[in-house]
């Protein structure tokens, strides 16, 4: 025997016997225990895989491959996320239809996939640029827009001017797109949305019948963001009024402050004429952060005073409006009343801004008093 690994020749051999004897292809059999696992979809916009595909899909293949020796009939198909904007960017920089790119590029993945012995279903190959596949998620969109599930709006979107396209926030971390493009700017454009609040009691519930890690459900339910709480509208002195959402309306007499996120279409309009350049610098340089940096809770918490107030609908106390990144857009109305005694980012802002905390609720003895 032979003291040296050939893997070439080894692993080669049984690559080949793996793929004539489609060993891995997957037949209905309901007497025994079925086993999914899904991998995402890779992007065939590049000419092959890198170290950070085999880092998604070796781990997926070993779990695979472990049900399957505990006597599972397991499901791990692959495909190709190759109708979208990244298959767009690399077909216009190569200059080449993406139809050819995308068969091409995807030809040399699944062929990577083989050499690193990756146990796909390949007879289940999913191309989504492929017409068989997405006339089916055309008549999803269409039975979701008949059920009011798919609507038009308009929000403020990463918009990158090189690649002359919208962007997710975590493509836009650091002020750079992910290809590395500076200049980044947010825009308010039209869009198509899924009205997945709808759902929101349903995929919370989801989350306590699955097999997850506590930390990966708690992001989800995060993510998933439900909450329970009423509106509070505040007028201006001028007679204009701003709707607040919030958890904790009983903390109201303990509103010092209201934010409101740079987006708010009351953010450059409520400013007094003293303070509408230091607002405008203010959402200039809020407009270049993405929502990772503004949640981040070990930044400043950095805003600008508009020169405004408004008053306590229960007090008529007057109250400062500032505008600051902290508060999202996405949360509520995009506008929070600033009770710092009784929230922590609230509190910091405060702090960092000078601003007064008053308590109104307190422990008792036989519980929390107001």
């Amino acid at each position: 025997m032979s003291d040296t690994y050939n893997h070439q020749n080894i692993e080669s051999k049984w690559l080949h016997a793996w793929k004539t004897s489609d060993l891995y292809r997957v037949y209905e059999q309901p007497e025994i225990p079925k086993f999914y696992c899904l991998d995402f979809f890779p992007y065939p916009s590049g000419e092959g895989l890198h170290v950070g595909h085999c880092r998604n899909y070796v781990p997926t293949d070993v779990i695979s491959r472990y049900m399957r020796m505990r006597g599972y009939n397991v499901l791990h198909p692959m495909g190709w996320d190759a109708f979208g904007e990244p298959t767009e960017q690399f077909a216009i920089q190569h200059g080449i239809h993406p139809r050819e790119t995308t068969d091409r590029n995807t030809a040399n993945f699944r062929r990577q996939m083989e050499i690193i012995g990756t146990s796909f279903d390949w007879s289940r190959e999913i191309d989504s640029s492929n017409p068989e596949f997405y006339r089916w998620t055309q008549w999803i969109f269409l039975k979701l827009y008949e059920q009011g599930l798919a609507y038009r709006d308009t929000a403020w979107q990463w918009w990158c001017p090189t690649c002359q396209t919208t962007i997710s926030s975590h493509e836009a971390a650091g002020g750079k797109c992910w290809r590395g493009h500076s200049g980044l700017e947010k825009r308010l454009l039209p869009a198509w949305f899924f009205r997945i609040t709808a759902y929101a009691d349903q995929l919370l519930d989801g989350l306590d019948q699955i097999e997850w890690p506590e930390r990966i459900k708690t992001i989800q339910r995060n993510w998933i963001g439900r909450s329970e709480g009423c509106q509070i509208v505040f007028k201006t002195e001028s007679g204009g009024l701003i709707p607040v959402f919030t958890t904790r309306p009983e903390t109201i007499f303990g509103a010092t402050f209201l934010c409101l996120a740079p987006e708010h279409p009351l953010a450059a309009e409520i400013a007094s004429d003293a303070q509408k350049k230091k607002v405008r610098t203010y959402l200039q340089a809020a407009s270049k952060k993405s929502n990772l940096e503004r949640q981040s809770d070990t930044q400043h918490k950095t805003g600008v005073f508009t020169g405004s107030f408004v008053l306590n609908p229960l007090s008529q106390e007057r109250i400062p409006v500032w505008v600051a990144d902290y508060v999202l857009p996405s949360y509520g109305n995009g506008a929070v009343m600033g009770v710092p005694a009784h929230d922590e980012r609230d509190y910091q802002f405060a702090l960092e801004h000078d601003l007064p905390v008053k308590h109104v609720i307190k422990p008792g003895d036989t519980g929390w008093v107001i």
